[in-house]
């Protein structure tokens, strides 16, 4: 399988997508042909040690398959950013991750350095490069899945801004009266639209236990509760998205996730962004990711490869 990205570099590329239900790692070639893909179930619940483990572990893996003396680079997604002053992880859906030294406990482990970054900004790079946001300037990518996340991109490069946090809006507080968020605040993004959140607020609600799926499966149906939760998340959806296009105005959106699956956002949802948007005429084209659940993972790969691909020794 070949994944159409910019070749032309002698690398070979490992990247890694720490998710927080999977873990992924894929050895791309120099011409981006993938040589290796694996995923494991995330440690999540084991704690930091046992995530720190399974990502070591899947990198001396895929470097077994590095032919020797070859240059290769190292990029990994994670659910949260690196701060730049102290090293620590920040910001992070995974929270047992915060405060944690793992970029530096990683490259201590495997005695190379590597890349990491933010799991939506890799998602909407590998989308800008080889999906569905080609060929647009500005674009948006959304993560929507147990938590919420976003990225931007500029004309095939990831703007980070001044506090590494350009993107965040999963931790915009829209609602001071809302549901807590484990950032600290009420009412986030987050809250409103991400997989845990209306299946929180659908218990909370309702006294029962489901789950998205069936929320989303039980509005198709016609009953009654489900109804009333999925038309509050897609105006939920229209809000939040209608007010960061009415402040970005990006040339493009796109929706990655496992909620981007609900074929019903990309019309209701979409209706309900323009509502809220401030133009009475919104062009802002809302697009499902082509690249499925694994454009992370090509991101993170050719992340690390334009960061420090320069700089890496050959292969032991």
């Amino acid at each position: 399988m070949k994944i159409l990205g910019q070749t032309g570099t002698d690398i070979f590329k490992i990247g890694i997508d720490l998710g927080g239900t999977k873990t992924e790692v894929i050895v791309l070639a120099p011409d981006d042909l993938v040589l290796f893909r694996k995923r494991i179930a995330t440690p999540r619940q084991q704690g930091y040690s046992a995530i720190l483990q399974c990502i070591v572990q899947l990198i001396s893996e895929a470097r077994e398959l590095i032919p020797p003396r070859s240059r290769h680079s190292i990029g990994i997604g994670i659910p949260g950013s690196i701060n730049a002053e102290t090293g620590l992880v920040q910001n992070a859906n995974t929270t047992c991750l915060i405060g944690k030294p793992l970029q530096k406990n990683i490259e201590q482990y495997l005695d190379c350095g590597v890349s990491v970054e933010n799991d939506a900004n890799c998602f909407i790079f590998a989308e800008c490069r080889a999906g569905a946001a080609r060929g647009y300037g500005c674009a948006f990518g959304v993560i929507m899945g147990t938590g919420c996340g976003g990225g931007i991109c500029i004309d095939g490069h990831i703007h980070k801004g001044l506090n590494n946090i350009a993107g965040e809006w999963g931790h915009y507080a829209v609602d001071p009266q809302g549901a807590p968020c484990y950032c600290g605040n009420r009412g986030c993004v987050e809250t409103k639209i991400s997989g845990a959140g209306v299946e929180a607020d659908f218990t909370a609600r309702y006294s029962r236990i489901i789950s998205m799926q069936s929320i989303v499966q039980g509005f198709r149906n016609g009953d009654d509760e489900c109804l009333d939760a999925c038309n509050r998340f897609f105006d939920n959806f229209g809000r939040c998205l209608g007010g960061l296009i009415s402040v970005l105005d990006p040339d493009a959106v796109v929706l990655g996730g496992g909620l981007s699956n609900i074929n019903e956002l990309y019309t209701i949802g979409v209706e309900c962004v323009g509502k809220y948007a401030f133009h009475n005429h919104l062009k802002t084209p809302i697009l499902k990711n082509q690249l499925g659940d694994s454009a992370g993972v090509y991101g993170a790969a050719w992340i690390g490869a334009e960061a420090i691909h320069s700089s890496f020794p050959p292969q032991r």
